[in-house]
């Protein structure tokens, strides 16, 4: 979901810091601040763990690939290791 941007000069967030974090906060808007009319930093509201866990995997989502068959990757490892667990 794309977060509505705003533009704010330094100056001006300067002057309104602590109500321009209640609204990043409560609307999920995201500041870029200026100065000199160039983009200094980017303000954003904090996401919980879920939240930055599902986007992670949004975004790997469809890039992963199997290099052995199927088979090869179910086996246990212990056998494939030579790792005698019987006899320990």
């Amino acid at each position: 979901m794309a977060r509505k941007k705003e533009v704010v000069p330094a100056g001006e967030f300067k002057q309104g810091c602590l109500a321009l974090l209640d609204r990043v906060a409560s609307q999920g808007l995201e500041l870029v601040i200026t100065k000199r009319g160039r983009a200094v930093a980017r303000l954003v509201p904090v996401e919980s763990g879920s939240e930055r866990e599902q986007a992670v995997l949004a975004e790997l989502r469809g890039r992963a690939r199997m290099l052995v068959d199927e088979e090869s990757f179910l086996e246990p490892t212990a056998s494939v290791a030579g790792w005698d667990l019987d006899g320990r």
